[in-house]
């Protein structure tokens, strides 16, 4: 008789099969009530929890690239399992074994949101060394099986493109679209695949899709959490079934394989998996409880303090101590709280591939950066430095000086990129190394705050005491993580703000330590927009650092559109704001001055879109926050639109009466507005290109 584990937590719906013969089932995980007539006696051999590879097996399947049919992923049978209650919410794993393996499938639920995050644990209990090639975090069948409709005409895959200065950028797709498509009730060699290989785990895409099935209402969603390699596939088996396996590197995609000496264990890297009933949106707003939930509990992302960056259209890596004290000066006077020295104090001239050693430079800084520091001080503010702790350049004398075994190694040599080598986190002298770096700068001048950059990707790994040059690279962003734990708790204070040139490093092994998270290398603030309202689908609003940059010669409206870009996540103030005029200083001044009023908000805001997510061919771009259910804050940008009256949807308020108000800039004549409770739109006019403004919206019928 067969046997289920059905669990309903959260507004899951979770329902796992154990066979007569031990086979494990994973039948449903869907917002909706589980419907056996759904799936066929025969194909239910496909809805496998977990899927294992081990050389040397046979793979049970005309599978082409896919990762199915694997062995003992095939072969694994029920052993025991456990459904308890921890102190984040339900947990449930599943314990499977062989004549070689024992293997626990992982599902931890969190209170209060329908998200779980999902991982596989491994021990090989054979007498020999068996070597994995691919193995799943999360494994489900059945993705499209709800509905009458075939999943050609009713599913769209959300898939988050991301590229250096254009982060965020999602777009939907019909499946025949990227060429998947019901041909056979038989399986076909097809398949919708997204990877990552490298030290920059978000190059190309963000860790993270959804899949809607539009006949039934209900979105699945997930994130992949790891800093490093990564791998995602859609395919089908039998009877039209589809899957979706979530995993860390693979064999095939990454270089990735790991042995495994009898006794020993291999945890995979984790994800998180959620449903719901609803839209885009909806899914969203549950994936960022979940990321307030698994942070680091910080006080930075309760306060969202101001910081001054004197990169970005502004220094540009060339700090001296005379350049500096005029915009501490108006740092200060503008009302920002935190000021960080960027790129370049360590180093008389070109420094790109000189770094490593860490040492202030005496040419830049004649009476020592610890004055600049204390200066920052005498001014009200918290002083920061820029940091790339993960590199050393390739004319750095100190690199030059230390064995290989300090650096990643492939085919003998070490790894170069962009004029640096890859430090190894692997090896106990180099994160003495990085925990003296940070000790010297916290202690000698006491800064409150670090950017932590990374601007290279040393590829898919090294091979020095590792299984294969993936197994490496997986090693070394493990080991990066549990030295950033030890800083964080050494300096609980400490803000360590995670930056890979912009955003290429948006993942949740590092944002759930970090507190605020660089979103873009961007220079032209026009195009910034597209980010900014985007942005907050991959990381939490009060993590999130934005660029505000007005250039020298700014007129009015530049100002505003850059605090605008900022206004609802973390203010990264930058530009030359010492030669602005005295009228766009004031405001400058008024800008962060309202965001003090409001980002009290922002930590427990929820993102929405009236108009949808932006892409670079949109004339207007809006996006807004749920500060509660009687309040939210709208930035709406006029780009390059030709219309000067754009119409929002603003559908959570439709119905209402609404107080409305122009916020940021408060005194203004040109944006106009109009509210329409019965269709729930508001229609704003801005008669300018490249023009922007913060409103306020409050239901009024409650006050």
């Amino acid at each position: 008789m067969k046997n289920f584990v059905s669990v309903k937590e959260n507004g899951i719906n979770l329902v796992i099969e154990i066979s007569d013969d031990g086979d494990v089932h994973l039948l449903h995980f869907s917002s909706l009530p589980f419907e056996d007539n759904k799936i066929l006696p025969t194909t239910k051999k496909w809805f496998r929890i977990l899927e294992l590879q081990i050389s040397g097996k046979s793979i049970n399947d005309h599978h082409g690239s896919k990762h199915t049919g694997t062995n003992p992923g095939a072969f694994l049978k029920y052993k025991k399992h456990k459904d308890y209650k921890n102190k984040s919410g339900r947990k449930i794993e599943i314990i499977m074994e062989n004549e070689d393996f024992e293997v626990i499938s992982n599902l931890q639920f969190y209170n209060g949101v329908s998200v779980v995050r999902s991982w596989s644990v491994v021990k090989n209990k054979s007498s020999v060394s068996q070597y994995i090639e691919y193995i799943t975090s999360f494994a489900l069948t059945g993705i499209s099986k709800e509905g009458l409709s075939n999943w050609n005409k009713k599913c769209k895959l959300y898939i988050p493109h991301n590229t250096w200065t254009g982060e965020a950028q999602w777009r939907s797709y019909k499946l025949q679209e990227l060429g998947l498509s019901p041909v056979n009730s038989s399986p076909q060699t097809k398949r919708i695949s997204i990877s990552n290989t490298g030290t920059w785990s978000t190059s190309e895409y963000l860790p993270m899709g959804l899949f809607e099935n539009t006949e039934c209402g209900t979105m699945l969603f997930w994130q992949i959490e790891n800093n490093g390699s990564w791998h995602w596939e859609i395919g089908d088996v039998s009877d039209y079934q589809l899957y979706i396996q979530l995993s860390g590197p693979t064999e095939q995609e990454n270089h990735w394989g790991k042995e495994l000496k009898p006794g020993e264990v291999f945890e995979t890297i984790p994800v998180a998996v959620g449903t719901v009933s609803g839209n885009f949106e909806d899914a969203i707003d549950e994936l960022t409880k979940y990321r307030r939930i698994i942070r680091r509990p910080n006080e930075d992302d309760k306060k969202l303090p101001v910081i001054f960056n004197d990169y970005m259209n502004c220094l540009f890596g060339d700090p001296t101590e005379d350049k500096l004290i005029p915009l501490i000066d108006k740092a200060s006077e503008v009302g920002c709280e935190y000021f960080c020295i960027d790129a370049g104090w360590y180093a008389d001239d070109g420094w790109w591939d000189n770094v490593g050693n860490w040492i202030p430079s005496k040419k830049r800084f004649p009476n020592g950066l610890k004055k600049i520091m204390d200066y920052i001080r005498f001014k009200g503010m918290i002083p920061g430095l820029w940091l790339e702790l993960e590199v050393m350049g390739i004319k750095s004398d100190l690199a030059n000086k230390l064995p290989d075994n300090w650096f990643f190694v492939r085919h003998g040599k070490r790894v170069i990129d962009n004029g640096r080598y890859q430090l190894d986190f692997r090896n106990k002298d180099v994160r003495t190394f990085a925990t003296n770096v940070i000790d010297r700068l916290v202690n000698d001048y006491e800064i409150g705050y670090i950017k932590m950059d990374y601007n290279i990707n040393a590829g898919p790994g090294t091979e020095i005491n590792a299984d294969s040059i993936g197994d490496g690279l997986l090693s070394h962003n493990r080991a990066y993580l549990e030295w950033l734990d030890e800083i964080l708790n050494k300096y609980p204070t400490l803000v360590i703000e995670n930056c890979s040139s912009g955003g290429m490093r948006l993942d949740y092994a590092l944002l759930s330590r970090h507190s605020i998270q660089s979103s873009s290398d961007q220079t032209d603030y026009r195009k910034y927009p597209y980010i900014s309202a985007a942005i907050t689908t991959a990381v939490t609003p009060e993590q999130c650092g934005i660029w505000s940059y007005p250039l020298a010669n700014a007129e009015k409206e530049e100002v505003i559109f850059n605090l605008v870009n900022a206004m609802f996540m973390r203010i990264h103030q930058s530009g030359k704001i010492t030669d602005i005029t005295d009228d766009n200083l004031n405001y400058l001044k008024e800008g962060i001055l309202y965001y003090k009023t409001i980002r009290n908000c922002i930590p427990n805001s929820l993102p929405f879109w009236p108009l949808g997510l932006p892409e670079y061919s949109n004339g207007w771009v809006s996006f807004g926050l749920k500060c509660n259910d009687n309040k939210s804050l709208i930035a709406i940008w006029r780009a390059h639109g030709e219309n000067e009256v754009c119409t929002l949807p603003i559908k959570h308020f439709k119905g209402k009466e609404l107080s409305i108000k122009c916020s940021y800039p408060s005194k203004d004549d040109k944006c106009k507005y109009e509210w329409n409770k019965n269709k729930g739109t508001l229609s704003v006019i801005l008669p300018e290109f490249y023009t922007a403004r913060i409103l306020e919206l409050e239901n009024s019928e409650n006050n």
